[in-house]
């Protein structure tokens, strides 16, 4: 038996703190012109393993507007450099590309849901990469479509 103390529902307000993730800090404006008029977007960005879901706020608003058919191929083309955070790429939709120049936490492409993902070692690795792992535990669990590239 459990007791009153203990919730068996939703009690109390989570507050995951997206407002301050990359994705609403700054990949949202970036992206605006693909998301309202489809024109192509490319960028390149520093990450860091603290940010987190990259990508996925923006597929999300990607597939609100577009559904499942989502954008044109690399409409929205996205070069990260530096060690991403989990769940890099996580359910990115068609027309969005992610590429990373560096290394990638756990869920790397979780769900990944049509869109393209590409990671190699970052400018002047010193190891080999077939050698070597760039990418963590996990990755692609779930996803249903989409390209990956990974050195």
């Amino acid at each position: 038996e459990v007791g009153d103390e203990i919730g068996t529902r939703k009690l109390i307000e989570q507050n995951h703190g997206l407002e301050n993730s990359l994705d609403v800090q700054t990949l949202m404006d970036i992206c605006e012109p693909a998301l309202s008029n489809k024109e192509p977007v490319k960028a390149t960005l520093p990450i860091r393993n603290i940010n987190r879901v990259v990508g996925t706020i923006v597929g999300s608003e990607v597939t609100r507007r577009y559904g499942r058919d989502g954008l044109p191929e690399d409409t929205i083309h996205l070069k990260f450099r530096g060690s991403a955070g989990q769940s890099f790429g996580a359910f990115v939709p068609k027309g969005v590309t992610l590429e990373l120049q560096g290394d990638a936490n756990d869920y790397f492409g979780k769900g990944l849901s049509g869109g393209k993902l590409i990671l190699y070692p970052g400018e002047g690795a010193k190891f080999k990469p077939e050698e070597n792992i760039i990418v963590g535990n996990v990755s692609f669990y779930g996803a249903t479509s989409g390209e990956a590239y990974i050195r």
